[in-house]
């Protein structure tokens, strides 16, 4: 026999796919660092550098390569990839849950009533759906409000368990975005982080701009401007897909409460016992 302590639990879903699509984004953003950026940034300093020695005059371009090939530019990536899985999870989660809305989870013809003693029927038929349906948002908040109903025979009360209910779910949605804010915010952070690094650079090789070469002076500063650049860049557009994701699960919060308003609360109706 298999003893089992009170604290063990299995590892959610969640939590494993967080994990393994973090270890997937450094693996998959190192890789493109190692094979292709960082060679053709050198590369291509390397030619601007000769240019540069045989005429004075050349001005260099920037090179798409040469703003990436940092560390922090390096980091900031990683963290919008994995921002990015993560907010494809959740997405493809309020997706399905709002497919549910386009279903007939109860099967109320226009101009049924229901007592409260038929609430009883209606979850069993809720119940009877398959498990991953059932344990969704709407089919939940329909449960609660029949089980209210029944219970109190009341219909405020249903209709507030139902907005009760909305509103912690909402909280819910909006707090299981916090990691997704953090790195939002660590993103710029970073690159102040790469801008602070550059300056340091630039200071220390002060004494070669007084010699005459700022070449070092020039690339450290380099660094601190590129840096920020992306990771502000970046951070712009994850803030793009946080309020499009944020949009998607509020729209289904509102829309099961009216859900739940027009396809059920709607025919509830205080009156004699109905059938059993």
């Amino acid at each position: 026999m298999r003893f089992r302590f009170p604290f063990q639990r299995e590892l959610p879903f969640q939590f494993v796919y967080e994990l393994f699509s973090l270890l997937v984004s450094i693996i998959l953003v190192h890789a493109v660092y190692v094979t292709l950026i960082r060679p053709l940034a050198t590369a291509d300093l390397e030619e601007q550098a000769v240019r540069i020695e045989q005429d004075h005059g050349y001005v260099a371009e920037r090179s798409v390569y040469v703003v990436v090939r940092d560390l922090e530019q390096e980091a900031c990536f990683i963290l919008m990839l994995w921002a990015l899985a993560i907010m494809a999870y959740k997405g493809n989660s309020v997706i399905r849950e709002r497919m549910l809305l386009h279903e007939d989870l109860i099967p109320i013809a226009e101009g049924t009533k229901i007592f409260y003693s038929d609430a009883r029927s209606f979850e069993r038929h809720i119940r009877s759906l398959p498990e991953n349906v059932v344990q969704s948002f709407l089919p939940r908040c329909l449960l609660a409000a029949l089980h209210r109903f029944e219970a109190s025979r009341n219909i405020s009360d249903a209709s507030a368990t139902v907005e009760s209910l909305c509103r912690a779910e909402g909280e819910r949605l909006d707090s299981e975005l916090s990691m997704i804010r953090y790195i939002v915010w660590a993103i710029p952070s970073i690159g102040f982080i790469g801008t602070v690094r550059g300056i340091g650079q630039a200071l220390a090789l002060a004494y070669q701009a007084m010699d005459g070469d700022i070449t070092g002076v020039t690339q450290s500063l380099g660094v601190a401007f590129n840096s920020t650049f992306v990771a502000l860049l970046l951070s712009l557009v994850l803030m793009f897909f946080v309020h499009q994701l944020q949009l998607l699960q509020e729209r289904l919060v509102l829309e099961s409460q009216d859900y739940c308003g027009s396809r059920l609360i709607r025919h509830m109706e205080i009156g004699p016992k109905g059938p059993a």
